[in-house]
């Protein structure tokens, strides 16, 4: 670190008169910022020996700004409850929201909470199932994103929803597998316990802005988080925040069977026409005009371009939830387009994530 001081030069001789100078002189890093310290030295300069000493006064470096979120993230709690100490609610309600013809069951299921799992749409809840593992511990907790708003399903901020899919499948030696808390979900009868934890995640929240492009990808119950934000935008009345955006949302299933909550969307749609879009991909019974299977991704393809104007927009947000395999499906249209604008896809998606416009939970 160089700096400039003043500095008084003091010869051997007396006839050597004190000089006054300007000097660059290199500070050892060491040195105590916004404080003066007095800098000694000898040199040798024709033989004689020069003492110079002088009083450097350093400054601090600018104070980095702190970084503000674009997401609603203030007071947000997390961690609150524990798996040693985990939050008991009851199930108010349990209901499977599949037909019974579709490829496999979906519950949408109400805890009641008493106001003490406060959470923010975007956010997941922890669940342990009864009983004990093979080795005779309690079940480690599974993670499931919440499908209410903040407010709940019954609008008094006393419950939090989810949507789960029953787990079965058929192993490697022909046998069927139960997943142990997703059966254990579906299955709960009102009134019965049910051990709670978190909640915990920040990078789904909602964004703060009330004008934003909201763009919403989900398979299956990925779906959970976006039915969370689309209660709050469209369902709910708040003193400091009223949508005026356009929240977009594609939705992937398998049949029109596995479709979830598609009454609920196709109300809001009658309320708020210019401010909520739903796609639907349908993947065992719909194809494009090139016979492919109806992916999320090939939904989105038939839109790509004005998707693509919409993500070089700085109030634009895209929030991914669902099956993993989505996400190189939307990039492999994404990386096309860009590169048309001389774009790098992949690193464009990390500015986006840097600025918190693509966020991503998949599994």
């Amino acid at each position: 670190m160089a700096v400039t001081v003043n500095a008084a030069v003091s010869l051997p001789s007396s006839k050597s008169p004190s000089l006054s100078f300007k000097s660059s002189i290199s500070i050892p890093e060491r040195i105590n910022f916004n404080k003066s310290v007095l800098y000694s030295r000898n040199v040798s300069s024709g033989g004689n020996v020069i003492s110079i000493k002088a009083q450097v006064t350093t400054e601090a470096p600018a104070a980095k700004k702190e970084k503000i979120s674009k997401k609603n993230e203030e007071g947000v709690i997390v961690n609150k409850y524990k798996p040693k100490e985990p939050y008991v609610g009851k199930c108010l309600l349990n209901t499977k929201i599949t037909a019974d013809d579709a490829p496999g069951e979906t519950w949408h299921m109400v805890f009641s909470t008493e106001g003490e799992v406060p959470y923010r749409e975007g956010q997941s809840i922890g669940v342990i199932a009864d009983g004990l593992d093979k080795k005779g511990k309690p079940h480690k907790l599974r993670l499931y994103s919440i499908a209410s708003s903040a407010l709940g399903d019954f609008g008094n901020s006393q419950t939090v929803s989810l949507c789960v899919k029953r787990l079965v499948y058929t192993n490697e030696q022909g046998e069927i597998v139960k997943g142990v808390c997703s059966n254990f979900l579906c299955d709960l009868k009102p009134g019965a316990d049910v051990k709670i934890t978190g909640p915990v995640g920040k990078e789904m929240l909602m964004p703060k802005d009330p004008n934003a492009t909201i763009i919403m990808l989900a398979t299956g119950t990925g779906i959970a988080p976006f039915r969370s934000f689309l209660w709050k935008m469209f369902f709910e009345k708040h003193d400091d925040y009223k949508f005026n955006g356009l929240a977009w949302l594609f939705l992937g299933v398998p049949t029109t069977s596995s479709l979830l909550y598609k009454d609920e969307f196709e109300k809001m749609k009658e309320k708020a026409p210019e401010n909520f879009r739903v796609d639907y991909a349908i993947s065992r019974e719909q194809t494009n005009e090139k016979g492919e299977k109806m992916y999320i991704q090939t939904r989105m393809a038939q839109y790509a371009e004005e998707l693509w104007q919409m993500l070089k927009k700085d109030n634009t947000f895209v929030y991914m939830c669902g099956l993993k395999g989505m996400e190189k499906g939307i990039d492999d249209i994404m990386t096309s387009l860009a590169a048309r604008d001389g774009i790098d896809w992949l690193e464009y998606k990390r500015q986006l994530k840097r600025s918190e416009q693509w966020n991503v939970e998949v599994y």
